[in-house]
Formats: structure tokens, C-alpha cells, sequence
């Protein structure tokens, strides 16, 4: 089941995080609006190849690392087994085999076809330097250094050249558009031209540093400068990616007009081969990326280098985007458990109360059973099921029925919620039972329970969720 919380189909931006989604001037984009490719005369963008095929040369290096002897034979430094990717600037990278898996290969299995693939271009192969004569004054450490600069110019002309696809070809697709309606278009693409018009302005910057002296002074102080628009776009796009993913499944599971018009749209020469999902994933490969990439750029940078403060600043930043992406994530995840919970609670003759609630998640949940006596004297000991949901702000017991919750009692947490160890040998009780007081509930007076958790874990576990404040 596919559920976005809280969205209106209307006038304005349509997604979770209306607020973020807008254009630069903060106005909301319209359906309708026109598309601009990449406008300015990128040096690099098409010597390089599309972001999901850039640099295998790296993967096979990560391969080999893993030393292991069957590998190291298929993956050597010319082939790379199941891709083909040709990386030559001359190349137009036209014919890529499907995406990279992880095959199992056993001593008995035959090796995999193996392809040629030779490596990006480096900042040493560009014209500029080999006419300097840098090459001959400069240490191997600052060759690497130039090197990782470069790589963070030439992986961001990939990005673009990548992200342009998949706005001109995708999202300002009109069949595509027929297909889907205003929401689920937002839904989809999200903020993605904005990322990409954030990107070629990223990269111009970069081409100009590196038009004013082949020898790269420094990258830091352009990376710090637009963190600002990074966060601004990033940090939405990536926390809609988990509504992306399931209504594009949805949809190719009950619209066949979008299984067919994407079909045809991902077969085009332009996608390499490449579907959809991976090209509205870019966004979150490029910033965790990107991190890595300034962190290598740190470690060959000299100490004392003037540079290196806005190295260090630049990448704390990006790691402050990417710690932000990960806390958006997880907040629309808890948005979606308690949307999808709600549905299933019947609160019947107990008093109801709305559980989309700001800053509440869920911590725990799980069956247990409930200690009852039967009868007034001689009484006999049983058990009953209940269920125990417990919020960082509330506790409710409930019975299960099937897939619904008939809501039995809840309080609020921890306020009124207090847990005690049983001598449970002298009660004669399972060693697994504990004490749990309501001193206030929806019962209207205060409540003790017995409860047995279904293993003496599970029952150190709660005795531990219940007894934190979260």
C-alpha cells in the first residue's frame, strides 16, 4: 500500500516538504513549465560518461583490494567482467551493457566474458598539462593531489551529463506526463532540475578555477560556497526518494500506459541502457560521494597547505547534508508507520486520539501476554494476549484481532508509566513476568498489570524501553 502523508492535490508544490520544494525566486514550479537543457559549453561534460558507468576503473581497484585470488584473474586492470563501457574521450558512449551485479562465481563455474574498459581521463592526459611541463617539477604526491581535484571536476561533468538525461528525456517527457497525474509527477521527480541547474552551476565554477591555472590551486572554497543550495536541495530530494520508490512500483504494477511509455523511454540510445531508478537515484550517489571524494583530496593535501581550512569546512558541511538527508529519511519512515498504524487501531469505547502527532515515533512494539485470575476466591492464574505499542510519548495496550488493534487503554509515556521486577519464584509466576503501573490511563483510575513477554530478552528489553525516556 502506497501512502504520502499529508498531501493535497492543489495549487502550489505538492510534496512532503512543500516548504523546500521551490524554486529560487519561491515561487512553485508549474506542470507545464519549459525545461532547459544544460546552457552553458561545458570543457568536459561529453568526454565523459554517464554517472552510472563514470570511473569503473575505481570499482575494479575496490574489487581487487578485496585479494581474492578468483577475482584478481577476472578483474584485471583492462577487463571488468559484465560491463562494457569504453571511457576513451573519443568515445560516445553509446553501448553499455546492463547495470553491475554482484554474480556468485564459484571454481567450477566458467569466468564471465570479460571487457575491455579503459580509464577515465586524467588530469595528466589533458593537453593544458602536457604542454606546461608541470609534469617534470611536480612530486608523485602532488600529481595525486591534481589528480583528485581533477576527479572531482571530471565525476561532476558525468553527474550533470547524467542528470540532463534525466530531465530533458524523463521528466519533461509529455508522454510521460499523460500517464501521471500533477501529484504523482511532483512525487516522482521531486526537485530534480533544480538539483540539476545546482549542479552545472557547481560545475562552471569548477571549470573556471580550472581555466585560470591547469595547476589547481584549490576546490574546498567552491564546494563550501554552494553547500547552501546543496542543502536546500538535497536534503528534500533524498527524504522523498522513499515515496519515489513505491510509487513508481505502484505504478508499474496497476498503470499500463506508464509500463509502456516508461519502457519506451528508458530503450532510447540516450539512457545507455539505464532505467529510471537509477538515474532519480543520482542525486543521493553524488552526495555521499562527494564527501569521499574531498576526503581523499584531504589526505594528499599538505599540512600546512593554506587550502586546507576550507577543505576541512567544505567537508563537514556535506557531511552535515548527508546527516540531514539520513534524519529526513528516517522521519518520513516514521511518518509512514504511524499513517499506515492508524488506520488499524479501533479505539471503540476508549477515549480516541489522533496518533500523526509532531516529533512522535515509535519505539517499541510487540504481543504479550497479560496475568488474569479467575474467580474471587482460589482464583486461577491465565494468561491473556494483548499487545503493547509504545511511542516516545505514549503507551497503548491493545487486543489483536486478525490485522486491526481494538485499543484497550493508553496513557501517557513516561509520565504515567512505571515497570517493577517480580520475585517471580515466591509468585510462582514465569520467570519472564514483570510489573507495569498506569498511575493514570484512560480507565480512569490507576492500573497494574502482569505481563510475560514472550522470552526473558524480550523481557529485559522492555523492562529497558520502558524505563528510558526516548
Amino acid at each position: 500500500m502506497f501512502l504520502v502523508p499529508r498531501l493535497k492535490e492543489d495549487n502550489g508544490p505538492l510534496s512532503p516538504f512543500t516548504d523546500q520544494d521551490k524554486s529560487p525566486e519561491g515561487a512553485a514550479d508549474g506542470y507545464e513549465e519549459e525545461v532547459q537543457s544544460v546552457s552553458f559549453q561545458s570543457k568536459y561534460i561529453h568526454i565523459f560518461p554517464l554517472y552510472q558507468h563514470y570511473c569503473l576503473q575505481s570499482i575494479q581497484d575496490d574489487l581487487q583490494r578485496l585479494n581474492k585470488s578468483y577475482v584478481s584473474e577476472v578483474v584485471t586492470s583492462q577487463f571488468l567482467p559484465g560491463l562494457q563501457s569504453p571511457l576513451t574521450p573519443q568515445s560516445n558512449f553509446q553501448t553499455i551493457s546492463p547495470q553491475l551485479h554482484s554474480p556468485e562465481v564459484t571454481k567450477c563455474s566458467p569466468p564471465p566474458p570479460a571487457l575491455r574498459v579503459t580509464p577515465c581521463t586524467l588530469w595528466q592526459d589533458l593537453d593544458e598539462v602536457k604542454v606546461s611541463g608541470l609534469l617534470s617539477s611536480l612530486t608523485t604526491r602532488e600529481i595525486r593531489l591534481q589528480e583528485s581535484m581533477f576527479e572531482l571536476i571530471g565525476s561532476e561533468a558525468s553527474y550533470l551529463r547524467s542528470l540532463e538525461v534525466a530531465v530533458s528525456h524523463f521528466y519533461a517527457s509529455k508522454t510521460l506526463k499523460q500517464c501521471l497525474s500533477q501529484l504523482e509527477h511532483h512525487i516522482m521527480f521531486s526537485n530534480l532540475h533544480h538539483v540539476m541547474a545546482a549542479s552545472e552551476k557547481f560545475l562552471m565554477d569548477l571549470e573556471v578555477r580550472l581555466g585560470e591555472s591547469v595547476l589547481i590551486s584549490q576546490v574546498g572554497d567552491i564546494v563550501l560556497q554552494h553547500c547552501p543550495a546543496f542543502h536546500t536541495l538535497y536534503v528534500p530530494y533524498v527524504t522523498n526518494m522513499m515515496y519515489q520508490e513505491a510509487l513508481i512500483n505502484q505504478l508499474l504494477q496497476q498503470n499500463k500506459e506508464f509500463l509502456f511509455s516508461l519502457k519506451k523511454l528508458e530503450s532510447d540510445p540516450a539512457c545507455q541502457r539505464q532505467s529510471l531508478k537509477s538515474f532519480l537515484a543520482l542525486p543521493f550517489q553524488r552526495i555521499t560521494r562527494l564527501k569521499l571524494l574531498l576526503e581523499s583530496i584531504l589526505k594528499l593535501t599538505e599540512p600546512e597547505s593554506a587550502s586546507r581550512v576550507n577543505l576541512e569546512k567544505a567537508i563537514e558541511a556535506i557531511h552535515e547534508i548527508v546527516t540531514e538527508c539520513d534524519k529526513g529519511v528516517r522521519k518520513m519512515k516514521q511518518i509512514e508507520e504511524l499513517v499506515c498504524l492508524e488506520m488499524l487501531l479501533d479505539f471503540g469505547k476508549v477515549k480516541s486520539l489522533p496518533l500523526v502527532a509532531s516529533g512522535r515515533f515509535l519505539v517499541h512494539q510487540c504481543p504479550m501476554r497479560q496475568l488474569t485470575l479467575d474467580g474471587a476466591c482460589n482464583s486461577r492464574m491465565s494468561f491473556i494476549s494483548i499487545y503493547l505499542h509504545l511511542f516516545n510519548d505514549l503507551l497503548i495496550i491493545s487486543s489483536k484481532n486478525a490485522q486491526r488493534f481494538r485499543v484497550l487503554d493508553h496513557t501517557k509515556f513516561p509520565t504515567h508509566v512505571h515497570v517493577e521486577q517480580l520475585k517471580t519464584e515466591v509468585l510462582g509466576l514465569p520467570p519472564e513476568c514483570f510489573l507495569l503501573r498506569l498511575s493514570q490511563s484512560q480507565s480512569g483510575h490507576p492500573t497494574v498489570l502482569i505481563l510475560a513477554p514472550q522470552t526473558r530478552s524480550d523481557k529485559e528489553a522492555w523492562m529497558k524501553v520502558l524505563s528510558t525516556k526516548h
